[in-house]
């Protein structure tokens, strides 16, 4: 970890050699607001120094790419780390959906693509056979991408087949937080992996998709306990300034946690996490 912009620490993404901060604007809150609040919320984000811009082509139907597409604008673009995500499992799904993300997101490039939501059986299957990767690969090749990844949610053992393919991932982005060792835990089975690999860790779930708030732990120390885990970046939902202002405020101050802490914090999620009811998008 470095010192990056404004106070706010970096870590590398993997071996790609890009910096990134170790908070993440998340893409799907940003499309649930105005267009306005969306747009201040990226632009103040890029302000404070967070570089790492998350998204997806499916999030409100394309809206949330296309407000980031307008704060963006005016200079920003050249200040973030742009991610989004897309679904296609077959060579003319992922070029479609590609093309919709550069037009909205008003790119020329976008610096990482992610496979996103990798939860259904057959799925590494199908993009391994049926020309995604290939088609990604060209579209590397023409500019229109940088690097490629992945995600998931529901089953590591999906990831695990992704991670089994020949495929030199760059990326993967998996749930990250203090209820995911009580179930199905991506943290035991897959994160291991990737730092053994050199690929680029990007937390998600950080708060359990907002579950973690019928825990007793404060959100500061569970994304805090996130970001003490070996991944390059955590993504958060932010949906206010003030939310943002939280979140940079804990990237700043951030320490990584001892091992007793960090055990402390785990002990007081463990009765919430046994069966999963709170990490419904395992269950889901």
């Amino acid at each position: 970890m470095s010192d990056g912009s404004n106070g706010i620490p970096t870590r590398p993404l993997g071996s790609t050699g890009e910096e990134v901060t170790i908070i993440g604007v998340g893409g799907h809150h940003i499309g649930r607001g105005t267009v306005e609040l969306g747009v201040r919320i990226i632009r103040s984000a890029l302000d404070e120094g967070v570089t790492f811009l998350d998204n997806a082509w499916c999030y409100h139907d394309g809206r949330s790419e296309e407000i980031m597409g307008q704060a963006l604008r005016d200079g920003y673009r050249d200040r973030a780390f742009l991610m989004t995500k897309n679904h296609g499992r077959d060579a003319a799904t992922f070029r479609a959906q590609l093309e919709d993300s550069l037009r909205r997101l008003g790119a020329e490039t976008i610096d990482l693509v992610q496979f996103h939501e990798i939860i259904h059986e057959g799925e590494p299957a199908r993009l391994y056979s049926e020309g995604a990767l290939e088609a990604a690969l060209r579209a590397r090749e023409a500019g229109k991408l940088r690097y490629i990844g992945f995600t998931g949610h529901r089953w590591p053992h999906l990831l695990q087949q992704m991670l089994e393919g020949d495929f030199a991932w760059d990326t993967v982005q998996l749930p990250i937080n203090l209820l995911d060792a009580g179930f199905r835990s991506f943290g035991k089975a897959i994160l291991p992996e990737l730092v053994e690999r050199g690929i680029g860790v990007i937390g998600m779930k950080s708060l359990a998709a907002g579950q973690l708030v019928h825990t007793p732990i404060a959100p500061e120390r569970a994304i805090a306990w996130a970001l003490s885990q070996p991944v390059s970046t955590v993504v958060t939902g932010i949906d206010s300034l003030e939310v943002l202002e939280q979140n940079v405020r804990v990237a700043r101050e951030f320490a990584p946690m001892s091992a007793d802490e960090a055990q402390e914090l785990l002990t007081m999620a463990a009765p919430h996490a046994r069966d999963g009811h709170l990490e419904r998008y395992k269950t889901g």
